[in-house]
């Protein structure tokens, strides 16, 4: 048996148990009871073993206690004898310290004296040094030997700083500033010839020369002024050329870039620092140049018509961003040995002459499309030639906005962002402006506001279709508008996002402070070039604040456009109105007939019969017959409503507000579906209208009041027709003018009493 599971920690009995009887069943099947027995005899005396093994243990460590003992008193008494002889070591190096410490004093200052003699000698020496070598100098420029002559000025300046304190220590620095000047004047011919030459070995010569005078920034100075004149020689020719600005710079940009690959290596083998010595190089060349880039830029935007300027101006900063990212790639792999602060320089070197146009690209961005949407008609001579041309001019105006936001891109890397929207509001609010003036030109050409000439009824549909094709441009304009809205706002987070910092609060000033030094020491200044926060504080915190807006509500519900959002939502509201203007248009002219005052007087109506003649006998005017098979035809003009998808037009349509809503308590389904909706603004349209006719009647007479009854009968049977509900306004006209004079006053007691009053004057009725 294997006894050792029982020391292990995660032991289950009944798991060895099951075990046991397992091997058991294998072995011997249907013994279980005989197993059982045998294996509790073997724990009972494996049990009994480990009992033994315990006592036995136990007896061992009794007999082995009284040595362990002694053991640990014996260790306490030499540990106590080790203390009591450290202290007596203390006390003897205490009581050396005592007795040594003035000899030791005596020693440390013998050392000084010692130390200021040797100091004293030195001094002397060097003294005798600077007059031998001021004496045998004169004779050493005479060799013309740069070298040797270098090397007896270093040891003079070596002697010199160690004679500080002596009364014309003064004069030995002017004298000693004097012979350097003339070594430099001597080198400078062999100098220049060395730059011009890119003789590696004379210019490590003279760097070490230059060194050891402490004059390596006048070395460098000739370095700059003989590369820097031949660069400047090279604009000046191009300059002279017939080739237009941008091809100028292209090239001149590439010599530089040339020049720097060039340079780079050489410099690489003469000075320590060849990285920034090349960029300083960059620095002064693009400072110096004559005529400057602003003033070419300058007079090439000033030959250039109003249409063109911006596109010419982004052509010639794309040249300067060419250059940049060559230069950026070239220094990328040796940033860290650059001088970030040279490097820093030499970014705004290059964009500094754009500055000025990068401030004010969102007025030159906003006249360019103000131009640009002059060329974008929209008014024609026929109504249907507007129609198409509104239509058209939705991609066009929309096709101008994007092509604005990849400017503003291009040319402010997304800083411009602010002035790009005021652009934008700007271009869309004078398109709103001439879209809504064609809309009032087409009412015009409609003669929507005109009295009508003729009496003859006609039914023109072309107009109502034009509208509706009107509706779905500003449909459209409003789908357009939404989307562009937030690809811009997604363009604007993507590209300009970068300049807002984590933790950033417009409300906290600090915040803004950390932000810029948190910006600040950022590692590549290629990335990190920002003029609008070099040039306006302000400007920049209003980006700041609108990239803060637009991460926290999300690109989705941005506001950017809000505007003219609001400005497309007016003119679909106009576009609603003369849609239904047109289709209102002939029952207006219609109901106007109505209200003519020879029509209900006695002798216009031939009032020769009785006034008992029955009202079933009358048939109702023939405007009102128009006007009731003109709203009959509805439906089947107003079926496209439901049949066509056009979501644009739906979402126009759902936008839009029509006249005369429904009256407050009636229960009005049809604003669930537009072509009732529609037919029902139309019919209360036509009934209010009805109403306001019917009171302006001076007169009427009991033969034109059963007339006026018919005809309203007629038209509510119209309305019953399409289940529209008659206005309450004509349902009381209607009660007024079925009541009998004598009854009137009673009939009109719960009605409105002003309704009740004019009535009752046009019947001649006492009230």
């Amino acid at each position: 048996m294997d006894f050792s599971k029982f020391l292990a920690d995660d032991f289950d009995v009944k798991e060895w148990v099951n075990g046991a009887f397992k091997v058991a069943q294998q072995e011997a099947p249907g013994r279980a009871d005989a197993h059982a027995a045998t294996l509790v005899m073997k724990l009972q005396l494996f049990i009994q073993e480990v009992n033994n093994s315990i006592e036995e243990s136990s007896i061992q460590a009794l007999q082995n206690m009284p040595r362990v003992l002694r053991d640990i008193e014996a260790l306490k008494q030499e540990a106590s004898f080790l203390k009591d002889q450290m202290i007596m070591v203390k006390e003897d190096i205490k009581k050396f310290e005592q007795d040594t410490v003035q000899s030791m004093q005596v020693l440390v200052e013998i050392d000084q004296v010692k130390s200021r003699m040797q100091l004293a000698a030195e001094a002397l020496q060097e003294a005798d040094k600077w007059s031998t070598l001021s004496a045998d100098i004169e004779e050493t420029f005479k060799t013309q030997d740069v070298a040797v002559i270098s090397s007896k000025l270093a040891a003079m300046q070596s002697s010199l700083a160690m004679l500080v304190d002596t009364p014309d220590y003064s004069e030995k620095c002017v004298q000693l500033e004097a012979l350097k000047n003339r070594l430099e004047a001597l080198a400078s011919p062999q100098i220049v010839s060395t730059f011009n030459t890119l003789s590696t070995d004379q210019a490590k010569l003279f760097v070490r020369v230059f060194t050891e005078m402490d004059r390596m920034p006048q070395l460098l100075a000739y370095y700059y002024k003989c590369h820097k004149v031949q660069l400047l020689n090279l604009w000046e020719s191009v300059c002279q050329s017939d080739a237009p600005l941008k091809q100028q710079l292209s090239e001149f940009y590439d010599t530089l870039l040339s020049t720097w690959h060039t340079q780079l290596q050489w410099t690489t083998q003469v000075f320590k620092n060849p990285y920034e010595v090349v960029t300083v190089l960059m620095i002064q060349t693009l400072g110096a140049m004559v005529p400057s880039i602003p003033i070419t830029i300058t007079a090439a935007l000033d030959r250039c018509p109003a249409e063109s300027r911006l596109d010419t101006l982004l052509e010639l900063h794309q040249t300067a961003a060419n250059f940049s990212r060559s230069l950026e790639t070239a220094m990328q792999p040796h940033l860290n040995e650059c001088n970030l602060l040279k490097v820093g320089e030499l970014v705004s070197s290059v964009y500094s002459p754009y500055k000025n146009y990068q401030m004010l690209y969102g007025d030159l961005e906003e006249t360019n499309l103000l131009i640009q949407l002059s060329a974008v008609p929209l008014e024609r001579g026929e109504v249907l030639d507007c129609v198409l041309e509104l239509t058209h001019s939705v991609q066009k105006v929309f096709g101008l906005a994007a092509a604005a936001v990849d400017r503003c891109v291009k040319l402010t890397d997304g800083l411009g962002v602010c002035g790009l929207i005021k652009a934008l509001r700007a271009l869309f609010s004078k398109y709103v402006s001439d879209f809504s003036v064609t809309l009032q030109s087409i009412r015009k050409k409609y003669r929507l506001e005109d009295t009508p000439t003729s009496e003859v009824f006609t039914e023109d549909w072309t107009a109502f279709q034009n509208s509706i094709r009107i509706i779905a441009t500003c449909g459209e304009l409003l789908r357009q508008c939404g989307a562009f809205e937030q690809q811009l706002s997604n363009k604007i987070l993507g590209k300009a996002g970068r300049f807002l910092w984590e933790g950033f609060n417009p409300r906290s000033l600090s915040g803004l402070q950390e932000g810029g030094a948190e910006r600040r020491g950022q590692k590549n200044p290629w990335q990190e070039y920002n003029y609008l926060q070099q040039s306006s504080t302000a400007d920049y915190n209003n980006l700041l604040e609108t990239l803060h807006t637009l991460k926290e509500k999300g690109t989705g519900n941005s506001s950017l456009l809000s505007e003219t959002r609001a400005a497309l939502t007016r003119l679909n509201q106009q576009a609603n109105q003369l849609a239904f203007d047109s289709v209102f248009l002939q029952i207006k002219h219609q109901l106007c007939l109505i209200s003519k005052p020879e029509g209900w007087s006695s002798a216009g109506l031939g009032e020769t019969l009785t006034e008992n003649l029955p009202t079933f006998s009358l048939s109702p005017q023939e405007c009102i017959t128009n006007i009731g098979q003109y709203i009959m035809s509805l439906p089947l003009h107003l079926e496209p409503f439901v049949t066509q998808e056009d979501p644009a037009l739906e979402l126009a349509l759902h936008t839009g507000k029509l006249p005369y809503p429904p009256e407050q308590g009636d229960d009005v389904p049809e604003l669930e579906n537009t072509a009732d909706y529609w037919l029902g603004s139309i019919a209360r349209a036509t009934m209010q209208t009805y109403c306001d006719v019917i009171l302006q009647i001076p007169e009427l007479s009991p033969r034109a009041t059963k007339q006026l009854v018919t005809d309203i009968d007629y038209l509510s049977n119209v309305m019953d027709a399409l289940g529209l509900q008659t206005s309450r306004t004509l349902q009381n006209i209607t009660t007024l003018l079925r009541s009998k004079p004598e009854e009137f006053r009673l009939t009109a007691k719960p009605l409105p009493r002003r309704l009740s009053s004019t009535i009752a004057a046009m019947r001649g009725i006492e009230y």
